[in-house]
């Protein structure tokens, strides 16, 4: 499967290929397409669960609409591969997915490439509902680009049926389309120059092939010019001008040794021996025989049916009969039932059989061409009637769906009629709807008031929230001041590495400068690959350790002897200074306690007596995390993992394959929670549920503001601030 219109996707097709067509031209010509209603994407089979197929499929696949993109470049790859079975549960499974996340263009998608599928599979009829049902999808969407294209595909699709007319109605709406947008596409052209060959109008295809190689020379796609280059060699070889398809041939044989594609290198063998043979040129056949066999034995290529029936021919006129007749027999039992090559194969063993003599057996080979040709003729035949069968019935459903909208219109006419009668009776309870009509209005207008009055109190909460934020903004002012006075260094972390405060003589202990190490950027910069590994992983038990020595190295390797302790305003971040021990040069300082250890030192003898504070603290904590979370599930619909990813205060982790935010969770029972916990960021939470969630009512946004005045009014104890 392809991302491109199928104008490309065109089968070389034998002698019989476009008989028992004229049967079906008339029908085709009376029958309108059916007009598609807007459930015309609804799956014609159960498909696949969303979750299971992915998996199973992809188990990589990222989510959401790139994991269904991944599905439809699956797809694609299996069919290129020729896995079309495979290629269609991986389309089965990105359509899945796009009706889950109800994605009307991903579903648009899904429609327009099982289209495309079926044409490669050479099921022209369904492909034609895929790609009628895209347009339709594309014009309710008001994408001019995409209906051009569906448009381009239906035509190709209708030409592969028979319905020439409808290809060139379809074809040159989509043609008006691009030159109105001004980006006129080479499928286009080439579908349109396809129609006009099989109307057996050359002149007029000629001028849309060639307005397509301009096209596509234009875009420098060497490649799509040089298919086009071969069908217009094939015209020509069908005008009788051997020599100017001969130079076309060898043009486009260039371009596919550029590009380095061995099979369209025999192709394009197939048509130069072709056209050696149409010029009489025997000896130059032999020549493009020869270079065939070698360039499919060098890199291992099977030889295609049609030059197969050129290196036969090319045999049989050199006086090798058997040789011919051996290759054909070769082809012959290579080439399935219904390939349409089997006849002009037989048709050439014939000839050789009567070069041999035996025209007993060239009669019985003859006779056997002319029965497979009427059978592939008969079939179809018999699918153009089955295809007509189906838009018929189509076409009689519309009819039959359109009756019933009249039926309707003159039953509502008649319960218009009996509305009228009863109009004499709505003028004697006018009064009466008007009086209820005016108690209504003052309903109204009283709720209006109401509501009035709760979006001003709304607006006051939300002025007081943000009063709330800029307070504790300033905290990490206070704190840059404080550490900007001390003369030891000092480096304060939150929990996941990040600076938020430094002073000079902490860069300085850390060998780093200003532009390395600020408030904003993480300490990883200023050390080593160890280093921030053995930091990294002491940073993980912080919120439950009262300290933590260990060495580290700056980033031009010095060595750094540090100690992490618990910051004494809590809320779960962390001072990074030297150890005590460790350091000659700061002697002086490495006498002195450090700030946590003066907060733990003076708060070790009322410990006792703070104890009950504490335990009612972190009680308050935890009720107002999960009165947090109560708050936004009811408020959004959503789970605490949407809270931790919208509001960027906890981080989401993937523990087994599943989203959980470990960090959150941990202030959701007393038992859990951390020895040092950051209770400023369980108030942001509640501030964020608060600014966010307008749904809540009046009675939960006030308990859940009454949890956070409690919490409020601990913080404001001196034993925790």
């Amino acid at each position: 499967m392809t991302n491109k219109d199928v104008s490309m996707q065109r089968p070389r097709r034998g002698a019989g290929f476009r008989n028992a067509r004229a049967a079906a031209l008339l029908g085709l010509a009376l029958l309108a397409p059916p007009a598609w209603s807007l459930d015309c994407a609804a799956p014609t089979r159960a498909l696949p669960d969303p979750g299971l197929c992915q998996s199973r499929l992809l188990a990589d696949a990222p989510a959401g609409d790139a994991g269904i993109q991944a599905l439809f470049d699956l797809a694609k790859a299996r069919a290129d591969a020729g896995g079309f079975d495979q290629a269609e549960r991986a389309l089965d499974c990105a359509d899945a997915l796009a009706r889950r996340a109800a994605e009307p263009k991903l579903r648009y998608e899904a429609v327009r490439r099982r289209g495309i599928l079926e044409f490669r599979r050479e099921r022209i009829a369904q492909a034609l509902d895929r790609f009628e049902c895209a347009v339709a999808l594309a014009q309710r969407a008001g994408d001019r680009a995409g209906t051009a294209r569906d448009l381009s595909n239906v035509g190709a699709a209708q030409r592969r049926l028979g319905d020439f007319r409808g290809a060139l109605r379809s074809l040159t709406a989509s043609l008006a389309i691009q030159r109105e947008r001004g980006e006129v596409s080479a499928a286009v052209l080439n579908n349109l120059a396809d129609v006009y060959r099989e109307l057996s109008d050359e002149t007029q295809a000629m001028r849309f092939y060639r307005d397509a190689l301009a096209a596509l020379r234009e875009r420098g796609d060497a490649l799509e010019a040089a298919h086009v280059l071969e069908t217009m060699a094939e015209v020509a070889l069908d005008q009788g001008d051997a020599r100017q398809a001969s130079a076309w041939l060898q043009e486009a044989l260039a371009e596919y040794r550029s590009a380095g594609n061995r099979v369209y290198e025999l192709r394009a063998h197939d048509g130069l021996t072709r056209a050696a043979l149409a010029s009489g040129d025997v000896a130059q056949a032999q020549r493009w025989s020869a270079s065939a066999l070698a360039l499919a034995d060098t890199w291992k290529l099977p030889l295609p049916a049609a030059l197969q029936l050129q290196l036969a021919r090319t045999a049989r006129l050199s006086g090798r009969v058997d040789e011919a007749a051996a290759r054909l027999r070769e082809a012959l039992a290579a080439a399935p039932d219904t390939d349409p090559m089997r006849v002009p194969l037989l048709e050439e063993l014939a000839a050789a059989q009567e070069n041999a003599g035996d025209a007993v057996a060239a009669n019985a080979t003859l006779r056997d061409a002319h029965t497979r040709a009427l059978a592939l003729a008969r079939a179809q035949h018999d699918r153009q009637l089955d295809w007509l069968r189906a838009r018929f019935d189509a076409a009689e459903q519309q009819r039959t769906i359109a009756a019933l909208e009249t039926e309707a219109d003159l039953q509502r006419a008649r319960f218009h009629q009996r509305t009228l009668l009863l109009w004499l009776l709505a003028a004697l309870a006018a009064a009466a709807a008007l009086g209820v009509w005016l108690a209504l209005k003052q309903r109204r207008h009283r709720e209006r008031l109401r509501e009035q009055a709760r979006q001003v109190r709304h607006e006051q909460e939300l002025e007081r929230y943000r009063r709330e934020a800029d307070a504790l903004a300033e905290d990490r002012s206070l704190l840059q001041a404080l550490l900007d006075s001390r003369d030891e260094p000092l480096c304060l972390l939150d929990a996941e590495g990040q600076v938020l405060a430094v002073n000079r003589a902490g860069r300085q202990w850390l060998d780093a400068g200003e532009d390395t190490v600020s408030a904003g950027q993480p300490i990883a910069a200023a050390l080593d690959e160890a280093g921030w590994a053995a930091l990294a992983s002491a940073l993980e038990h912080m919120q439950d350790s009262a300290g933590h020595s260990l060495r580290i190295a700056s980033q031009r390797g010095a060595g750094l002897a540090a100690r992490l302790t618990p910051w004494a305003g809590g809320n779960g971040l962390v001072l990074l200074s030297p150890h005590a021990d460790a350091d000659p040069a700061h002697s002086a300082a490495s006498t002195a306690p450090i700030a946590g250890d003066v907060a733990a030192a003076s708060a070790a003898p009322d410990e006792d007596a703070e104890a009950p504070v504490r335990e009612g603290f972190r009680r308050a904590l935890v009720e107002l995390m999960l009165g947090a979370i109560e708050a936004w599930e009811r408020g959004t619909g959503t789970s605490r993992l949407e809270l931790a990813e919208k509001s960027r205060i906890w981080r989401v982790n993937i523990d087994d394959g599943r989203l959980r935010a470990r960090a959150l969770e941990r202030y959701l029972a007393v038992s859990r929670l951390p020895r040092n916990p950051r209770w400023r960021d369980v108030l942001r939470s509640a501030y964020f549920v608060l600014g966010k969630c307008d749904g809540l009512s009046t009675e939960a946004r006030a308990e859940l503001q009454a949890r956070v005045d409690t919490v409020l009014a601990y913080t404001r104890r001196d034993a925790l601030v």
